[in-house]
């Protein structure tokens, strides 16, 4: 009974805009913030299966930007 009452708890602090679930910001109820955790997670995991392990940090590293991108001005 503990459970379901600190679950209806959290979903009333999630309407109100309070993040409850790690990774799950912007979800309006305890469900909607799990699934977008879970997502979140996932998608982090797909994109190190493709880079391979060393890719992935480099990019974190280099902030997602390629080398050749100046970036700026006009001209």
């Amino acid at each position: 009974m503990a459970a379901k009452q600190e679950r209806s708890e959290l979903n009333s602090r999630a309407q109100h805009g309070e993040t409850v679930i790690p990774g799950g910001t912007g979800g309006k109820s305890v469900e909607a913030q799990e699934h977008l955790a879970d997502g979140r997670s996932r998608g982090g995991q797909t994109r190190k299966d493709q880079l391979g392990t060393e890719g992935y940090q480099q990019m974190g590293r280099k902030g997602g930007l390629s080398t050749g991108d100046k970036g700026g001005g006009e001209g």
